[in-house]
């Protein structure tokens, strides 16, 4: 798949790509065979040429069934034991929530308002607040976002910004991905470090922390614009560190495999990259929905608030 991407890249064809966690089943389209597939998207204002229609306006109800704590629980543990012994140092645990609603995954597509979504008929719907990498002539940035809380809270901010696990979750992600684009950049540094966005969800409010980082990438580096994503896969953001053994980790506490969850999408203009994170994620299985949540463990994490914000995350964006 990566030359397939190169070839376009080189030729500065227009296409979209998705690239799953496992990196075992990525699909790479040109704009016109994205018309057959009837996938929509809309990266931060970048759309392809879906159809608009008009849905009844009927009323919005949304209904979640987390995984019992317990569960939860016996799974965190054995994260705990790894980080224990020194095998990692921050482990992204993540789990699925049957979910119940009265729209449709396209309809939800359309009401709702979020940096990047994605609608995959049959498949899966994405409204990620969370960019993977954006490329702008030859600078390349990357927003890894780390810490999410409820902003209702009494000083909110204050509790997210001064947490001293959460600033160490941070930092981490932010060592993490300094490196990787070391990988494929020169000039790498931090712009801006845990600044906090507000999402407004169904539900209430939350406040998420992001940084940006950005380098400077080779002249042509279109031509081997595949290889350069793949580079830097999988996501450290929602992977861990380090990330070889920290992916063991995840093969073996996790119930299911993940698929394009957590995995990528963006879309090359000929000129220009724009790509997602794949969080924030409903799935489509056997005629029931699931929506896949998880956050990253550390050895100071507390189970208790860690399921809460797995459920926290368990949200749709039509305020």
């Amino acid at each position: 798949m990566t030359d397939k991407m190169n070839f376009y890249g080189k030729k500065k064809i227009p296409f979209f790509f998705l690239i799953d966690f496992e990196m075992q089943k990525p699909e790479v389209w040109t704009l016109d065979e994205m018309k057959k597939s009837g996938i929509c998207f809309d990266f931060n204002g970048i759309k392809n040429d879906f159809e608009l229609l008009d849905f009844p306006s009927h009323p919005f109800s949304f209904q979640k069934y987390p995984i019992p704590y317990d569960r939860y629980l016996n799974s965190f543990q054995e994260v705990q034991k790894s980080l224990a012994m020194g095998e990692s140092y921050l482990v992204n645990l993540t789990f699925k929530t049957l979910i119940e609603t009265s729209l449709s995954l396209k309809e939800i597509f359309y009401r709702s308002r979020a940096k990047y979504k994605l609608f995959y008929p049959g498949r899966f719907l994405v409204f990620s607040p969370e960019t993977f990498v954006r490329i702008e002539k030859e600078t390349i940035f990357t927003y890894p976002m780390k810490g999410t809380i409820d902003a209702s809270l009494p000083d909110a901010y204050q509790i997210i910004i001064n947490d001293p696990k959460e600033k160490a979750e941070h930092v981490t992600i932010v060592d993490l991905l300094r490196n990787d684009l070391a990988k494929v950049s020169g000039n790498v540094s931090v712009v801006r470090f845990r600044y906090i966005e507000k999402i407004k969800t169904h539900e209430k409010e939350i406040l998420q922390v992001s940084s940006e980082i950005k380098g400077t990438l080779r002249p042509g580096y279109h031509e081997r614009i595949g290889s350069l994503i793949y580079d830097l896969l999988p996501a450290g953001s929602v992977s861990g560190a380090p990330k070889q053994k920290t992916l063991e980790i995840i093969r073996g506490t996790e119930e299911d495999e993940r698929g394009f969850y957590t995995g990528i999408a963006g879309f090359f203009d000929g000129n220009n990259l724009e790509s997602a994170v794949l969080i924030r994620f409903i799935e489509e299985n056997n005629k029931k929905l699931f929506f896949r949540s998880g956050g990253g463990i550390t050895l100071d994490s507390d189970p208790e608030k860690e399921y809460q914000e797995l459920k926290d995350k368990v949200y749709v964006p039509i305020a």
